[in-house]
C-alpha cells in the first residue's frame, strides 16, 4: 500500500473549498452544513490509490469497498477500523438485497447499477444509512444533541428521514417544494410519525428551498448555539460514501483487471445537485480509471456549465418526469471546479461569490476552454440533456427489450447508452447508475404507456395519516425555520448542542 494512503489513514483533514476555514477533523465536519465562509468542506489531500491497491480491491463486494474508502477519509483515532466495520454492518442490515447493490446485465451490453433497495428505493438510502450511525456513534460519545436541517427536491428528505427517526440526541427539519415530488415521495415524508422528525411543505421549488437554508448555514454563531447540520449532500459524509459506487461499477463492469494500465470504463451518472458525479471525480483523483457522463433533464445547468463553460441560472425551474433531479443551482459543481482547479481556494472564493451575486458566471480558461486544445472539465466529464419524451420512449424500449422497469432518472442515463448504440460509436465498456426505484415514479410509468409495479410498503403509504407545516409565498422562510430550531434547541432536556 502506498504511502500515501497510509498518511491519509493517520492524518486526513478537511478544508473549505473557499479557504476560509482549513484543518477541520472528520466529526468537525459531519456535524456541520455549508462551512462558516459559504463554501463546502472538501479533504485537504486527495488519497491516490496505486495500480496493486486496485488490484486487491478489484474481488471485494460493495460493503467491503464502502469499508476501504471510509477508512481512508476517516482517521483511525476518530473511528477505530473494528467500529468502523460494525457501524457499516447496522447501516446496511437494514438493505432486503444481500449484496445491498446489485447490475442488471441486459440486451445489447446495458448495464444497469442498481443503487435503490434501502428502505426508501433510493440510492441515497446507501450513504444516508451510513451518516446515521456516524452520528449515532459520536452523539452517544458526547452525549450532546444535533438538529438536522434539509432542503430536498425528492428522495433526499425521506433518505434522511429515515436515517435518524426516533434516533435519540437528533431532531431533522426537512422541507419539501409541494407538488414538486412525487405523490410517493410526499408521503416518504408526511407519513412519519416520530416526535423527532419535524417536515415543512414550501410553495416554490428545491432551489427556492436552498436559499434560507443557506443563509442559516451562514450565520455561524446561530450554527454553533443550536448545533446545525446537513444531511444534504452539501455534508461530506454523503460524498465520501458515493464514491464507493464508482468503485463497485468500475470492478463489476471492466472487461479484465490483468493489463496494464488498467482498462476504461464510463460510467453514467443522472445528475441533479451533483453529488454523485462529485464523488465520481474524487474517484477520479484517487486514481480509478473511469470516464464519467453527467446527464441531465431540461434543467441544464450542468450540460451547458460542460459543454460550452456557461455556469448561469435560467429563469425558472421545469417541472419534469424525473423531479428528483429538477435542480438549476447545483451547490456540489462547487467541489468540483476546485477539484479541477487544483485546489485553488482563492479562485473558487472569487467565483462562486460572483455567481452568487450575479447568477451568472463564465467558467474561466484553467477550468473550461470551448477551443480543442485541453479543455479542463471535459477532460473528466461529459454531459448530455435529455427531454421528458426521451424519458418516456427510454423507459417504454428498456421494457419491451428486457421486462425492466427503469425510474425516470435512471432513464435519464439510460438515453445515453441507447443513444451512443444508434450512432454506433465505438465506445468503452459503459454502465448506468440507476438511481431510484420505478415504484416511486407511478405518473412516468403510466406515461410510457406501461404498468408500474408497487410494493405493498409503498401501497400502505397511501391509507396513513399525514403531517406536515407549509411555507407559503411571501413568508419569511428563514424566519419560519430559526423559530423551529430556537424550539427545538428550548425543549431538548440536556443543554449542550454539537
Amino acid at each position: 500500500m502506498s504511502i500515501n494512503i497510509l498518511l491519509s489513514r493517520s492524518s486526513m483533514l478537511y478544508c473549505s473549498t473557499r479557504g476560509g476555514v482549513v484543518g477541520w477533523d472528520f466529526q468537525a465536519v459531519l456535524f456541520s452544513g455549508f462551512a462558516p465562509d459559504g463554501g463546502l468542506f472538501m479533504p485537504e489531500e486527495i488519497p491516490v490509490l496505486d495500480s496493486a491497491t486496485l488490484q486487491s480491491w478489484s474481488h471485494l463486494s460493495y460493503t467491503e469497498l464502502v469499508l476501504e474508502v471510509c477508512s481512508l477519509f476517516i482517521p483511525q483515532h476518530l473511528i477505530p477500523r473494528a467500529h468502523l466495520t460494525t457501524l457499516l454492518g447496522a447501516a446496511f442490515s437494514r438493505f432486503p438485497l444481500a449484496g445491498v447493490v446489485r447490475v442488471a446485465k441486459l440486451k445489447d451490453g446495458l448495464r444497469v447499477v442498481e443503487l435503490w433497495h434501502g428502505a426508501t428505493l433510493a440510492f441515497k438510502d446507501l450513504a444516508m444509512s451510513c451518516v446515521g450511525q456516524f452520528l449515532r456513534y459520536f452523539l452517544s460519545k458526547l452525549n450532546r444533541h444535533a438538529t438536522i436541517v434539509v432542503g430536498t427536491s425528492g428522495d433526499t428528505g425521506s433518505s434522511a428521514i429515515e436515517s435518524v427517526r426516533g434516533m435519540k440526541g437528533v431532531d431533522i427539519i426537512v422541507t419539501f417544494p409541494k407538488g414538486r415530488c412525487t405523490p410517493v415521495q410526499e408521503l416518504q415524508m408526511t407519513t412519519v410519525k416520530e416526535d423527532n422528525v419535524h417536515v415543512f411543505a414550501a410553495e416554490g421549488t428545491s432551489d427556492d428551498i436552498d436559499v434560507p437554508i443557506r443563509k442559516l448555514f451562514s450565520d455561524a454563531g446561530f450554527v454553533e448555539q443550536h448545533g446545525l447540520m446537513s444531511l444534504n449532500s452539501v455534508n461530506w459524509a454523503r460524498i465520501m460514501v458515493q464514491v464507493a459506487h464508482f468503485f463497485y461499477a468500475y470492478f463489476q463492469c471492466a472487461p479484465s483487471l490483468e493489463n496494464s494500465p488498467l482498462p476504461e470504463v464510463e460510467i453514467v451518472v443522472p445528475t441533479g445537485g451533483a453529488g454523485n458525479i462529485t464523488a465520481g471525480c474524487v474517484a477520479v483523483k484517487m486514481g480509478l480509471p473511469v470516464r464519467l457522463v453527467a446527464v441531465v433533464n431540461e434543467n441544464d445547468i450542468i450540460h451547458r456549465a460542460v459543454q460550452l463553460g456557461d455556469f448561469s441560472l435560467s429563469q425558472s425551474v421545469k417541472h419534469t418526469l424525473a423531479p428528483a433531479i429538477d435542480i438549476q443551482d447545483p451547490y456540489n459543481m462547487e467541489r468540483l471546479f476546485w477539484l479541477l482547479s487544483g485546489m485553488d481556494s482563492s479562485l473558487i472564493k472569487g467565483l462562486m461569490e460572483d455567481f452568487y451575486s450575479t447568477r451568472k458566471l463564465r467558467l474561466p480558461p484553467c477550468l473550461h476552454k470551448t477551443c480543442v486544445a485541453m479543455p479542463q472539465i471535459s477532460e473528466v466529464v461529459s454531459s448530455r440533456s435529455v427531454t421528458d419524451r426521451d424519458i418516456v420512449e427510454t423507459m417504454r424500449r428498456c421494457w419491451e427489450e428486457n421486462r425492466y422497469l427503469l425510474c425516470p432518472h435512471s432513464a435519464v442515463a439510460v438515453q445515453h447508452h441507447y443513444q451512443q448504440q444508434q450512432l454506433k460509436h465505438a465506445s468503452l465498456s459503459r454502465c448506468c447508475l440507476a438511481t431510484a426505484s420505478a415504484a416511486k415514479f407511478q405518473d412516468a410509468v403510466l406515461k410510457a404507456g406501461l404498468t408500474p409495479e408497487i410494493p405493498a410498503e409503498i401501497r400502505a403509504l397511501e391509507t396513513m395519516a399525514t403531517h406536515s407545516t407549509p411555507m407559503r409565498r411571501g413568508e419569511c422562510w428563514e424566519g419560519i425555520l430559526r423559530e423551529k430550531i430556537e424550539l427545538i434547541s428550548s425543549t431538548w432536556e440536556g443543554g449542550n448542542s454539537v
